[in-house]
């Protein structure tokens, strides 16, 4: 335990120092590792808690930078949202969220390729109803998963807003609604003792962060600052669609292996308790078999097999699609010789 509290330490650390350069995100990127400390539905209150007391330095250090008009749109629209992003925790599995979430940021990738006009993004201010939509937004996912900060960095950075008023906005948007949530959290018995210590920890290390990059800051040019933040938002695509793999993986009983053959390659995919094979033949193209059983089948296709697997020591069935085709096989095992039929 002692290992994994050092290693998120030193993480949050880098996160939230790479949140300040690139205007949040910090929750995202930390929420692979959490994973493995706490259970799926207690992340997002230790995140919630770590981003409160982060939000907190940033406001005390950029204050005068916020820009209000979009906080008085933003937040209304995001409290009951919250509200319902918290209490579906309860219910939902947050994993196949994360899993959209780290597609949505991956898409990003463009963005961070491509050259930025001059002024491209200046003085773009959003509309009032798009302002609320955005926080209405925000404020469910940031329910359900503790961290919204990348997901709409995008926004910010397209607002025509300067890299410190991107920072003092955030963070006067996001505190109340931390705020709620770990009120929400506890009350749908999701703040564990574990969630606040490792809360607690992840908030300690945004603080050291916070100011060892408020010296950096002033050095850095919009330009970098879009490219940083665009960047992050791909690095935590990346770690949410690995971290989301794999849980999701192990919860549904996923597994897949592949093997190159002479003619192609051959793979397995085991979901639950159906199996799937995969093949590819530079002859025939793609195909995907399923094993099934003799009911499953059409009925006249039952009558077919039953002659051809008579008087057979074991037998199988599969399920062919292919581009353009349909069939099943039938595996005809009898005395260690093996047939196999079309039909």
């Amino acid at each position: 335990m002692l290992v994994t509290a050092i290693g998120i330490f030193a993480l949050a650390f880098l996160a939230f120092g790479i949140s300040a350069l690139s205007g949040g995100g910090a929750g995202l990127l930390l929420m692979p590792m959490l994973g493995l400390a706490l259970p799926s539905p207690q992340v997002p209150a230790a995140l919630s808690i770590g981003s409160a007391i982060s939000s907190s330095s940033r406001l005390a250090l950029f204050f005068k930078r916020i820009d209000w008009t979009m906080v008085r749109w933003f937040v209304p629209a995001a409290i009951p949202a919250v509200w319902l992003g918290a209490w579906l925790l309860s219910y939902a599995n947050p994993l196949y969220l994360q899993l959209a979430m780290g597609v949505f940021l991956l898409a990003n990738l463009p963005l961070l390729i491509k050259p930025d006009r001059a002024g491209a993004t200046a003085d773009r201010k959003s509309a009032k109803g798009t302002l609320m939509l955005i926080g209405a937004a925000a404020g469910f996912v940031s329910g359900l998963t503790g961290a919204v900060g990348l997901l709409f960095n995008r926004f910010y950075l397209r607002h025509g807003l300067t890299k410190e008023q991107v920072i003092a906005t955030r963070a006067a948007n996001e505190i109340i609604l931390h705020a709620i949530k770990v009120v929400l959290y506890a009350l749908f018995g999701l703040l564990t003792q574990a969630a606040v210590l490792y809360g607690l920890l992840i908030g300690l290390a945004a603080l050291l962060a916070t100011g060892a990059i408020r010296k950096v800051l002033p050095y850095l040019s919009e330009h970098l600052f879009k490219r940083i933040g665009y960047g992050a938002m791909v690095l935590s695509g990346i770690a949410m669609l690995g971290h989301a793999g794999n849980g999701l993986a192990r919860q549904e009983g996923i597994a897949m292996q592949a093997e190159a053959k002479r003619n192609g390659w051959h793979g397995t995919l085991q979901w639950r308790d159906a199996a799937f094979s995969m093949e590819f033949k530079y002859s025939e193209g793609f195909e995907v078999e399923r094993v099934v059983s003799l009911e499953q089948l059409p009925r006249d296709k039952q009558q077919h097999a039953l002659l051809l697997s008579e008087g057979a020591d074991t037998v199988m069935l599969e399920e062919v699609h292919a581009i353009g085709k349909h069939y099943f096989e039938v595996y005809a095992y009898r005395d260690g010789v093996l047939t196999k039929h079309k039909i």
